[in-house]
């Protein structure tokens, strides 16, 4: 590693204090806030373009596809390539995206474009961006783990999970602030200027060329080494099953357009504060397990907050007040947290440096992508069984996908690091 620590006793942010950490920590902070205030609106846009919950669901099938369809090539890339440069290519274009949807926001786009001419173009964007994310997405848990030593892994992990959902509570909540105070031209200008800043940040990381030199070897023999080693590693591939399943059935956040305005009735304010519940409940979940990490019984651990994940999801599909259904969501986050940073810890500590790129990208086709294949799930299920049933479902769903996990895979309740 190019940055050196003393030897001394480990503390909760030592991390932290490596330069290169910090501005990996900064930049994804800016990055992923403004990705997820353009979920946000995203989503609101749509709903108020088509009023049709199966629309929303459809955005993160045109996202999805691209993505799951080039993970493992883009795996193999990542490992043969300079990392850094990967990453700053990849906000150059992301900004690219932002800025079209900037554009395709303002009046005179409205004017001239119908809806179902927006609904269309939104469509495209959110394809291309989908490309890009094939790429992006995974190497920054790559970038991780070549600016710290090795024994700060865990402790540096905890950081960037607290620092990426820490950026995903405030966009969403910030973005439904945003929309009803600026609309979404203005929440769309601000979008631009984060990804500027993140861009700048980035650029301050040293250049992080591949660690093997593997460039010979045929893609397709690359790509399966990445997918034998996911598949043998059985801690990896139990936590990344469990949350698959879990977040495809447990993607109600996905249908907050319609609860907010339909159901609860509370506007663009109440979506912002309901869109970033979960996410605000699962920092508040890193915060505390950065300072007093989880010692024992981590993968029993997983299992009882991914069960608890599933009530609060049945529980916010039933309520019709608002508080409950803010308490619900929040307390969801706050167990997926827990299910976030042994996910996380696990796939830094379990894989070795020269398959960083394609192991990071099975998991983003396992995680990463469940959210979209979750928020379209969600789209199919609430035009099928309607939104509250579709909702109920899904957190039922994710209960059988835990007593299921619990029967059959003793390896992954018994687990610890």
């Amino acid at each position: 590693m190019s940055t050196q620590i003393n030897p001394r006793s480990l503390g909760s942010f030592d991390s932290v204090k490596i330069p290169e950490f910090r501005n990996l920590v900064i930049g994804r902070f800016c990055f992923v806030m403004a990705l997820r205030m353009m979920t946000t609106l995203l989503g609101w846009w749509i709903y108020n373009l088509t009023n049709a919950p199966f629309a929303i669901g459809l955005l993160g099938l045109s996202e999805i596809i691209p993505a799951i369809s080039l993970a493992l090539y883009a795996g193999h890339v990542i490992d043969l390539s300079d990392k850094r440069r990967l990453l700053i290519r990849g906000i150059s274009l992301y900004f690219i995206a932002a800025l079209t949807l900037l554009l395709l926001s303002t009046k005179n786009s409205a004017q001239i474009f119908s809806s179902n001419t927006l609904t269309v173009c939104i469509y495209v964007v959110v394809f291309c961006t989908g490309i890009v994310r094939a790429f992006t997405g995974p190497v920054f848990n790559v970038v991780l783990a070549q600016v710290v030593p090795k024994k700060l892994l865990q402790n540096a992990t905890t950081w960037n999970q607290a620092s990426y959902l820490s950026a995903s509570v405030s966009g969403h909540a910030i973005g439904g602030l945003l929309i009803a105070g600026l609309g979404n031209t203005g929440t769309f200008t601000v979008i631009v200027c984060l990804m500027i800043i993140a861009f700048v940040v980035l650029t301050n990381i040293k250049s992080k060329p591949p660690l093997n030199k593997t460039s010979e070897k045929k893609t397709w023999d690359s790509v399966k080494e990445g997918l034998h080693f996911v598949f043998k590693t059985k801690e990896i591939l139990g936590a990344l099953s469990l949350d698959l399943f879990a977040v495809l059935f447990g993607g109600a956040v996905a249908m907050v357009p319609v609860y907010a305005r339909d159901i609860l009735k509370v506007g663009a304010e109440g979506f912002g504060f309901l869109n970033g519940a979960s996410d605000l409940g699962a920092i508040c979940s890193v915060i505390l397990l950065t300072a007093f990490p989880l010692k024992r019984k981590q993968g029993y651990k997983l299992l009882i907050a991914v069960f608890g994940f599933g009530i609060c999801i049945i529980c916010f599909g039933l309520s019709k007040l608002f508080l409950l259904s803010f308490i619900a969501l929040l307390v969801s986050g706050m167990l997926d947290g827990i299910s976030v940073v042994v996910r996380g810890t696990i796939m830094q500590l379990k894989t070795p440096d020269n398959m960083r790129g394609r192991v990071m990208s099975v998991n983003s086709m396992f995680i990463n992508s469940s959210n979209e294949l979750g928020q379209f799930e969600s789209g199919v299920a609430a035009k099928l069984l309607g939104v509250v049933p579709s909702v109920v479902f899904g957190g039922c769903m994710t209960i059988a996908v835990v007593i299921t996990t619990w029967i059959k895979a003793p390896s992954l309740r018994k687990m610890e690091y």
